[in-house]
């Protein structure tokens, strides 16, 4: 056999070890990748994004994002990371918006692709430790002459209400089909109004977390919200209930109110917990409702803010 033959004979061999080294440093390249990865990359995109939410215990679906043993244990419904396979991750899944509601329930803007990509990686280099944990950061508060927006109460609203209060939430469909997961929804009319612009005691969400209303909220208090952040929502709609960008929400004239509280009756003068109703002759009076009862009013919100009631109902 002469040098050709050889050669030619031995170019299959070669050819295997060549694709055998080129997978082996291709293979090595990429855990070296995903090796690098640790938590200690991704807590801090868990602390800005999630953990306003998902901290504390209640966090929703008891699945808590602020450390790597957290993240770990998963939610009531199980793992949420799965070792070498971020595809069948359902945090990952969640934030690609493959699984919905997409996440963080914030968005958008939800994570940005380099963002997603170091989880991607983190999983499917399989979940390296590191040393840090995802710290929630506090939410902003206004400063002394600073107008209130949706981005000061948001943390608040998301971390307590939205876990039922969005498409998908605890309790599958949101109750009534009511949703606190975005300024839009928050303030929108649909059958009624919840959040009354310039009045926080004519306003549904307001009378809930407060107790004048039932079944208070949220539901799964006690704890409910501490008063100070009870008094921020309240500032928050008194001065408009602005959005993100500091833009007030459309007037409130014509919308439909569903309250319910305790009735005053003070000098021909109808209240409910202090709120001023205006009663006339077209108002409808059901069951004899006296001072001190509980009650149903079903009412619009006048061109001059007042809040007309159409029905009184003792329940």
């Amino acid at each position: 056999m002469n040098v050709h033959e050889r050669v030619a004979g031995a170019m299959p061999r070669l050819r295997r070890l060549a694709a055998c080294c080129l997978a082996g440093a291709l293979s090595s390249a990429i855990l070296g990748a995903y090796a690098a990865t640790a938590f200690d990359a991704i807590a801090p995109i868990f602390a800005q994004r999630c953990v306003m939410c998902h901290n504390g215990d209640a966090a929703p679906l008891g699945l808590r994002l602020d450390s790597l043993e957290n993240v770990l244990k998963g939610s009531q419904k199980g793992a949420v990371v799965k070792s070498g396979d971020p595809d069948a991750s359902e945090l990952v899944r969640r934030i690609r918006g493959q699984s919905q509601p997409r996440m963080p329930l914030t968005g958008p803007p939800f994570l940005g692709a380099d963002e997603i990509a170091l989880i991607e990686n983190w999983v499917a280099g399989g979940l390296v430790a590191g040393t840090g944990a995802a710290k929630p950061s506090q939410p902003d508060r206004p400063k002394a002459g600073e107008a209130v927006t949706y981005l000061h109460v948001a943390p608040i609203l998301l971390q307590r209400c939205a876990k039922c209060h969005a498409a998908n939430g605890l309790k599958g469909a949101p109750p009534e089909g009511y949703r606190l997961d975005t300024w839009e929804e928050t303030i929108a009319r649909a059958d009624r109004l919840r959040v009354v612009p310039g009045n926080p005691a004519a306003s549904e969400l307001v009378r809930r977390i407060r107790g004048q209303a039932l079944p208070r909220m949220p539901f799964d208090g006690p704890p409910y919200l501490a008063e100070e952040d009870i008094l921020l929502i309240e500032q928050w709609i008194r001065q408009g209930a602005r959005d993100a960008q500091g833009k007030p929400a459309p007037a409130p004239a014509g919308a439909s109110l569903r309250l319910h509280g305790t009735l005053n009756n003070i000098n021909n003068t109808w209240e409910l917990d202090g709120l001023p109703l205006s009663v006339d002759a077209a108002t409808r009076i059901d069951k004899r409702p006296g001072p001190g009862d509980y009650v149903e009013v079903r009412a619009t919100v006048q061109r001059d803010g007042a809040v007309r009631a159409n029905r009184i109902r003792r329940r």
